[in-house]
């Protein structure tokens, strides 16, 4: 479990497209949003940089917290 601070998702459409780009490469990827805190929290085989690189190419800047 990978926790990423992701400043600028707001709303639903943000939540949207980040849940679609990360089951496009992992479909079995669990993701829990805390809109408020503009957090997520992403279980993946898909390593952490990758997830990184992957949120800010949807144009979502982020920062791994944990």
């Amino acid at each position: 479990m990978s926790i990423f601070a992701v400043p600028d998702m707001s709303c639903g459409h943000c939540r949207s497209a980040i849940e679609k780009a990360i089951n496009a490469v992992d479909a079995k990827a669990t993701i829990q949003f805390d809109m408020e805190a503009r957090r997520i929290e992403v279980t993946s085989a898909v390593a952490n940089a990758d997830l990184s690189a992957l949120l800010e190419k949807e144009g979502y800047p982020n920062t791994l917290v944990a």
